[in-house]
């Protein structure tokens, strides 16, 4: 738009005199991207940063999980029983939130390091550390495995849709701002 007069100029849409600045000057398209990619690396940083809380998150709530096996489920079992008792539990947990057991994935994935809870996005280790709190609680009421397992199977679903409705709702109403 060009108007004459006092308060006269062009102008022009702010994504339009971007780019014709840029045009003008290589000066500033470059300092447009360098900048863009600023913006980009702390953007990741930020979910870095918070898929390593949670992953954080997920590990301190495992020592509750643990604890509560230790003082519930490990009466009388020998030291080889013990370690198989653990695994058992962080693999029931393993198989109610992704559908596979920790060797299954270790096959699956031998190029990768670390286990499939490194992998985990936030919304799995989020849900993973509610599961393992609520797991410690259904262990002390001596609910069995095959109880347990059912009811962390249906938390971590509900849990899991919940989230993604959250997200996209917060997505779409972010485009809806954006889009004013």
């Amino acid at each position: 738009i060009s108007k004459s007069g006092r308060y006269g100029g062009t102008y022009a849409h702010y994504d339009l005199a971007m780019e014709f600045a840029s045009w003008i000057s290589p000066e500033f398209k470059l300092y447009i991207i360098q900048d863009y990619k600023r913006l980009k690396s702390d953007e990741n940083s930020k979910l870095s940063l918070g898929w390593n809380l949670n992953r954080e998150i997920s590990k301190l709530n495992y020592k509750i999980h643990t604890d509560a096996i230790k003082e519930y489920l490990l009466k009388d079992l020998t030291s080889e029983q013990l370690s198989y008792k653990y695994a058992s539990e962080a693999d029931m947990l393993n198989v109610a939130l992704f559908n596979k057991r920790a060797k299954q994935w270790r096959e699956e994935n031998p190029d990768l390091k670390g286990n499939m809870r490194d992998y985990a996005s936030l919304n799995e280790l989020l849900v993973l550390a509610n599961m393992e709190s609520y797991n410690a609680i259904l262990i002390g009421k001596g609910m069995d495995q095959k109880e347990r397992m059912i009811e962390l199977r249906k938390l971590a679903r509900t849990q899991l849709l919940s989230i993604e409705k959250l997200n996209n709702t917060g997505i779409k109403s972010l485009e809806d701002k954006s889009r004013k």
